[in-house]
């Protein structure tokens, strides 16, 4: 069956006429072959393995100018640039060890530079290093990266925050399209599943430039799964178990390639009963079930390269609106509840000019979202549909200077259909248009872009005027000129220096500008302000880093002006038998940053010691704190690294120690928090038995069963702790 497969796949690549080819070979310095590095082409999205014997081979390129980028753990990543305009080129690549992650290719910045040559600090992690954590949602996972916590209720809602920035201040993107799920609700998380994604890249800052409006934040990039090299097929089942919350996560997945043409599927379930906290008691509604299937088909050749990924994503919510109640480990949610369906559909395009190219990337993006308060008839249902487009147009590389010109648009429809209205039937267009150019001299790089945005919101009028629940009819627009300057140097072989400065702005959403009426997740009554204005940003951000073979350092600072920054407050008013909050405006100012290190002392080269602090510190003009500003938080982990074995490879054991950090200084209308420290284990690596291998990880998260409430939890305010001791086993079988 295999072997047809791959016969079928290689049948449709007859249609396509090889053109340029470049071949080579993957050494270290003592000129040993390495199998199994990466080599890969980021402009063409091509990707290969080397074999054996070191060597690898790339068909049907296009006459252009490229970079072929060469990785491999252990070995300093590699990068070259290469004119193909010749039947064969020869590229042979001697890689030299370091004790350093791999130098990754960043796609969500403008040029898609490997870190150490972009002007802008992106931190990337792989979705294996985050799962190794055992954490059971994604947006667990990317809390733990320096920068980024999150806001949540209980186990199964989380909201990503960036350097105290959250909602629609952070934007995320998905299959290269951005992804838009009724962001601006406290209960609606991210809504995005980590089977299928193969890595998340964050951008801490404004990121306007490129993504337009709600990137005043940062922006979360989430790379989908890669598809198979070329002329191979295998499939993939992975199995996580949690003990504290019963909870399942089953995923499996089938990919194969020929030289043309791709194709992937993967369906995974996820399933959790209410979460238990150290006393033993469960939080009751706390459980959640999820089905998620991701497809793709994929076709490349000489020319041009296209991509049409599909997702569907299902969720089934329980809210604890009841604090610790009904004592049970079913897995069965009950009201009230969340039923949210998702779909994102994509169209990655990029077509070859002989030495300009230009990306058109198409997105369709659904969400139907119910909330169900005490029977199956939704109280609340609404329909967000979207339509995305972004077009950029790589133009011919002018000596040193390399240059981006685009537009992006948006139409979106939101349409109610139960009987309680959280924002009106609306309309939402953007427009944008931006250019970006690239000057880099020796390991100095100079980046500069300007965009101009337009937004235009229109609603239609409900209810009575008077009555809770009623909209009037708005037709707002708001627009906004932003600029970035970055600029990246080698102050010395082994440090750089980055500056960059950038501008930012986020119009108000429906929430902000039509309220009117209870909002059962929050238990007030909020009323909207059509008067709003832009939120504008301006943010300096600095990054400095110093790495040898064995000792590495970085400082990551930032300084982040509002103006008209939107919060919500309460006017003192009641408003049936609910607190009433409004929306208003004022100038804030965030900053902070992030610091840490990483040492390998030799010649332990299994021993690895990293630490990192992170800190972000919001207030208003009037010296007031802004709200949802996260902890001060310290990490500390000690990880070794096991010596192959007959049957274990690559095996690792992790000792995490975190310490967050009273919050004193919290918003007028939240708590203060205290300080607590949770200690992780993890075991890991890859187990042979004969033919048959697989990948198996052991986490025993919160080993001391630490009682602790974390400052961004939205049951902070019941008393209600953070998940307990939790042991969660992974195994992970590749065919």
């Amino acid at each position: 069956m295999k072997s047809f497969l791959i016969a079928l796949f290689l049948g449709f690549s007859i249609l396509a006429n090889a053109q340029n080819k470049v071949v080579g070979s993957i050494s270290d310095k003592q000129n040993k072959p390495i199998s199994g590095a990466t080599i890969s082409i980021p402009e063409l999205h091509k990707e290969v393995i080397s074999d054996e014997k070191g060597t690898y081979v790339f068909n049907n390129l296009p006459s252009g100018n490229f970079k072929i980028v060469v990785s491999f753990i252990g070995f300093e990543t590699q990068s070259k640039t290469f004119s193909s305009n010749q039947k064969e080129i020869k590229i042979d690549v001697v890689l030299e060890e370091t004790v350093h992650q791999m130098d990754e290719v960043i796609i969500s910045t403008a040029f898609n530079k490997v870190q150490s040559q972009n002007v802008m600090k992106v931190e990337h992690q792989s979705m294996k290093s985050l799962q190794q954590k055992g954490t059971s949602t994604l947006i667990e996972g990317l809390a733990t990266i320096p920068g980024v916590s999150q806001v949540s209720t209980g186990t199964s809602i989380g909201k990503p925050v960036i350097r105290g920035l959250s909602g629609n201040r952070v934007l995320v993107y998905s299959q290269g399209v951005r992804l838009e799920n009724q962001q601006f609700g406290e209960e609606h998380g991210l809504g995005l599943n980590d089977a299928g994604i193969e890595s998340v890249e964050v951008i801490k800052g404004p990121a306007s430039l490129l993504y337009g409006s709600d990137a005043i934040g940062g922006v979360l990039y989430f790379n989908p799964e890669k598809f198979a090299a070329p002329n191979t097929i295998h499939g993939n089942f992975s199995q996580k178990l949690f003990s504290n919350t019963n909870g399942s996560n089953s995923s499996i997945g089938v990919k194969a390639s020929s030289e043309n043409l791709k194709f992937l599927a993967r369906g995974s379930y996820n399933t959790h009963a209410d979460y238990k906290i150290p006393n033993g008691n469960r939080v009751t509604n706390t459980r959640y079930n999820e089905t998620d299937f991701k497809t793709a088909l994929g076709y490349s050749n000489s020319k041009f390269t296209s991509t049409l990924r599909y997702n569907f994503n299902k969720l089934d919510l329980g809210i604890p609106e009841n604090g610790i109640a009904e004592q049970t480990s079913t897995k069965k949610t009950t009201f009230p509840k969340q039923a949210v369906f998702a779909t994102i559909l994509s169209l990655n395009n990029t077509v070859f000019f002989k030495n300009s190219k230009l990306d058109a990337d198409l997105g369709y993006i659904s969400n139907d979202r119910s909330e169900f308060e005490d029977s199956d008839l939704a109280n609340l249902h609404m329909k967000l549909k979207t339509y995305n487009y972004n077009v950029k147009y790589y133009l011919p590389k002018f000596g040193k200077f390399e240059s981006i010109i685009g537009t992006q648009g948006m139409h979106q429809t939101n349409v109610n259909s139960g009987e309680e209205y959280l924002i009106p039937d609306a309309t939402t267009n953007d427009f944008g248009v931006f250019g970006t150019i690239n000057y880099e001299w020796n390991k100095n790089v100079l980046q500069a872009g300007v965009r101009f945005d337009n937004r235009n919101v229109t609603s239609i009028e409900h209810g009575i005027l008077g009555d809770e629940g009623y909209f009037q009819a708005i037709d707002k627009k708001f627009q906004s000129f932003n600029s970035s300057l970055g600029f990246k140097t080698n102050l010395k072989e082994n440090i750089i220096f980055r500056l960059n400065l950038a501008s930012g702005f986020r119009a108000p959403n429906l929430a902000e500008l039509t309220s009117n009426g209870v909002h059962e997740g929050s238990n007030r009554y909020e009323i909207g302000n059509s008067n709003l204005k832009n939120e504008q940003n301006f943010q300096t951000d600095l990054n400095l880093e110093y790495r040898n073979p064995h000792f590495e350092i970085f400082v990551n600072g930032f300084y982040n002006h509002i103006n008209n920054y939107i919060f919500i407050a309460p006017n003192g008013v009641i408003t049936n038998e609910f607190d009433t909050y409004d929306y208003t405006q004022a100038n804030a100012n965030l900053y902070g940053g992030e610091a840490g290190i990483h040492f390998h002392p030799h010649p332990l080269d299994w021993l690895h010691i990293t630490s990192s602090f992170e800190s972000v510190t919001g207030k208003k003009q009037n010296g007031d704190n802004l709200p949802l500003i996260p902890a001060n938080k310290w990490n500390n982990a000690l990880k070794t690294e096991f010596k192959s074995t007959k049957f274990v490879k690559d095996g690792f054991a992790v000792l995490n120690v975190e310490y967050t950090l009273d919050q004193n200084n919290p918003n007028q209308f939240e708590t203060k928090s205290n300080d607590y420290t949770l200690i992780n284990l993890g075991f890991g690596g890859k187990i042979t038995f004969g033919k048959t291998a697989f990948d198996v990880n052991l986490n025993a998260n919160n080993l001391f069963d630490k009682t602790y409430i974390s400052h961004l939890s939205r049951l902070k305010t019941d008393g209600i702790p953070n998940i307990g001791r939790n042991i969660v086993l992974g195994i992970n079988f590749t065919i």
